[in-house]
């Protein structure tokens, strides 16, 4: 910093006043050019103070910027390896949820078709044990083959626990409640009167047969109480012989002549070996309609039975207790083989079709 002296003034001016200037002015303004320039000095001196201080915190903050930087990119490129890996293991597992997603499907195909196997196998097994059963019942002519299959059916259908099985549950427990309202035939009591009928044939008389009655009326006559004794003791002999003499005579003679009506005039025609042909034919007759009734074919044994009232009631007398009883015989044999027919499973039947079927 300068500092300028006042110009002097010419010493040869003779016009001018000689005057003295004053000192304390003088003195002022440099003391205060002093102190002015005492405080730049301290302004600038702070000022540069101040500059250092920013420098050293803009260089710091620099520092700590540039770590700060280093610090991001490093954060920054572990957020990137971060973010492939996880995107890497993002695919992988979309992968998998794919796999699992696939096999999940083809599992629940799996379970859905051995759900319907199943059900399948159970329907065709219970149709196959049903049906057996009918045929045992139809061979033995009982009704507990079926009612003992329908049951363990039906529990075998509750186990399973398929909803769209109710109704072949429902059809069984139907067809159940019919079989035990059936009557269930004696099979063995019908073969057994079948038998005892056969044995009967011989001794069944024929329409034409003259003789034999003739014979059975001497028989008859024969087996007649004899006289008291008190009466035989007074009577003579032979007025006893004459008169056992006259009574044959007299059976002889009406066993000559015979008079009733004639429906079949070929039945009055057979000759003895014709006769034995006859009775056995109906031993036939009868012998089918027992084959017919252990094989359960119903319609054949009463066609048989019908036959052999035909023939019954043709050739044989028909006044004679013993052919009565025989017809007799083969209505009821008829009428209990009507009653014994097997009550069929047709609602079951059909429920296990439509369930097969999986409708």
């Amino acid at each position: 910093m300068s500092t300028e002296s006042p110009p002097e003034l010419p010493a040869s001016s003779p016009a001018a006043p000689r005057t003295h200037a004053p000192s304390f002015g003088n003195g002022a303004a440099l003391f205060t050019l002093s102190v002015v320039s005492i405080a730049a000095l301290v302004s600038s001196v702070l000022l540069w103070q101040r500059l250092s201080a920013i420098q050293e915190q803009l260089a710091r903050q620099s520092a700590d910027s540039g770590t700060q930087a280093i610090e991001a990119r490093t954060m920054a490129q572990q957020a990137q390896d971060l973010a492939r890996d996880t995107s890497a293991r993002l695919a992988v597992a979309e992968a998998r949820v794919g796999e699992v997603s696939l096999q999940r499907a083809q599992l629940e195909e799996l379970m859905q078709s051995l759900s319907r196997s199943r059900d399948e196998n159970l329907v065709v097994d219970i149709d196959a044990g049903l049906r057996l059963a009918q045929q045992q019942s139809q061979l033995t002519g009982s009704l507990q083959p079926l009612v003992a299959a329908l049951k363990s059916a039906s529990q075998r259908i509750e186990r399973a626990a398929q909803p769209r099985l109710a109704p072949v549950q429902r059809a069984m427990a139907h067809d159940l409640e019919q079989l035990e309202r059936a009557s269930v035939t004696d099979t063995a009591g019908l073969l057994g009167r079948l038998d005892d009928l056969a044995r009967q044939i011989d001794d069944l008389p024929l329409v034409g047969s003259v003789a034999l009655a003739a014979g059975m009326r001497r028989q008859a006559g024969g087996e007649q109480p004899a006289v008291p004794a008190a009466g035989a003791a007074s009577e003579p002999r032979w007025r006893a012989a004459l008169g056992r003499a006259w009574e044959g005579v007299r059976e002889e003679t009406r066993g000559l002549v015979r008079v009733s009506r004639i429906d079949h005039p070929d039945a009055m025609l057979l000759a003895p070996d014709q006769a034995f042909f006859l009775r056995e034919n109906l031993k036939l007759k009868l012998l089918n309609a027992r084959l017919a009734l252990l094989a359960r074919r119903m319609d054949e044994a009463r066609s048989d039975l019908t036959g052999a009232t035909a023939m019954l009631n043709k050739y044989f007398d028909p006044a004679s207790r013993r052919t009565q009883s025989a017809a007799t015989t083969l209505q009821q044999l008829q009428v209990n083989m009507k009653a014994a027919e097997t009550p069929q499973l047709d609602d079951t039947f059909a429920a296990l079709a439509t369930a097969a079927a999986g409708r």
